[in-house]
């Protein structure tokens, strides 16, 4: 495991140069997508960004789609921003020594990844102790490999500090047009979106599609079915210990090692998950708060705001409006 230290963000810049870095078997719209809204970014902020797109061996560099895109030699002495995108060329390019080298090297304002790019950062120690997400497929293999990364797999993205992390494809978008705000203001980045026709900030809050039904593999897909059609029950750590035919403490270090979250979590985003959608069907908050086992609409209410960022009411007008 890497001792490399966390990324410490350089001070000062002169210009918001971003610089995407992509490699052999990169997933297309990982790069695409943060390209384009930066660049339709510079037609409200003239020449707000400069892009380029970066690769350990320049040239045309071919994405999983064979689609190339053509990229230059890797430098990162002058960036601002740097984006390293993902894709199913992800474990290859951990292994390469001179783009782990430069990643460890980067002195920039801004570090971030879309997808499975989060990997490289975290092979290369840049996110060693702090917050991130990827895929919600891949969640539990970054935490397995790095324990050192705290891992938020329903996020759409993760900002801590100058570090950046975000979920799958489209997300890298949102984590642009997330960056644009923060650089232009608020306006400029729902222009982009507009101009992009897409969301400037998704409804429901900053989180991913729903998971854990896939999300613990073999061993406890089974379990998470059962959960879900149980919701109503006692879900305790010592009641899904026994279904599972093992000890709690057996069970809560394997569930959370296998899928990124603690039990309580688990059957926390089950519960508010299914709320949210009997919410979209124009049920009552209170009854759908008991058929979902919160018991209470204020308990439901903590859980909304903890995992979609709104209130249950909130969320309605939202979806209604969407």
């Amino acid at each position: 495991m890497s001792k490399t230290p966390p990324f410490r963000p350089k001070r000062h810049f002169t210009a918001r140069r971003v610089h995407l870095i992509v490699f052999p078997g990169f997933q297309l719209l990982d790069a695409a997508g943060p390209i384009a809204a930066f660049e339709i970014a510079g037609r409200f902020a003239r020449d707000a960004y400069t892009l380029k797109v970066m690769a350990s061996v320049p040239g045309l560099v071919a994405s999983s789609s064979g689609v190339a895109m053509p990229a230059e030699r890797l430098s990162l002495a002058k960036a601002d921003t740097l984006m390293v995108v993902g894709g199913n060329g992800t474990a290859e390019a951990m292994r390469d020594d001179k783009l782990m080298a430069s990643l460890k090297r980067a002195q920039v304002r801004r570090m971030s990844s879309v997808c499975s790019g989060s990997f490289l950062l975290a092979q290369a120690g840049l996110l060693n102790g702090k917050r991130a997400t990827t895929h919600w497929r891949r969640a539990s293999q970054l935490a397995k490999l790095f324990p050192n990364v705290r891992v938020e797999p329903d996020h759409i993205f993760v900002k801590d500090g100058a570090v950046w992390t975000s979920a799958g494809v489209t997300a890298g978008i949102d984590l642009a047009l997330a960056m644009i705000a923060e650089d232009l203001g608020v306006e400029i980045a729902t222009d982009v979106a507009r101009e992009m026709v897409v969301h400037a900030k998704r409804p429901g809050g900053q989180t991913q599609h729903s998971t854990l039904l896939e999300f613990g593999g073999e061993r406890f897909a089974k379990l998470n079915l059962w959960i879900n059609a149980h919701l109503s029950e006692d879900l305790s750590v010592e009641r899904l210990a026994k279904q599972a035919a093992m000890s709690p403490r057996n069970f809560s270090r394997a569930y959370s090692a296998e899928t990124g979250v603690t039990p309580a979590k688990a059957v926390e985003r089950l519960r508010t998950e299914a709320a949210r959608t009997a919410l979209e069907a124009g049920g009552a908050i209170q009854e759908i708060a008991a058929r979902t086992g919160f018991g209470d609409s204020e308990r439901m209410r903590r859980a909304f705001v903890r995992l979609y960022g709104a209130p249950p009411a909130s969320l309605r007008r939202t979806l209604r409006n969407a």
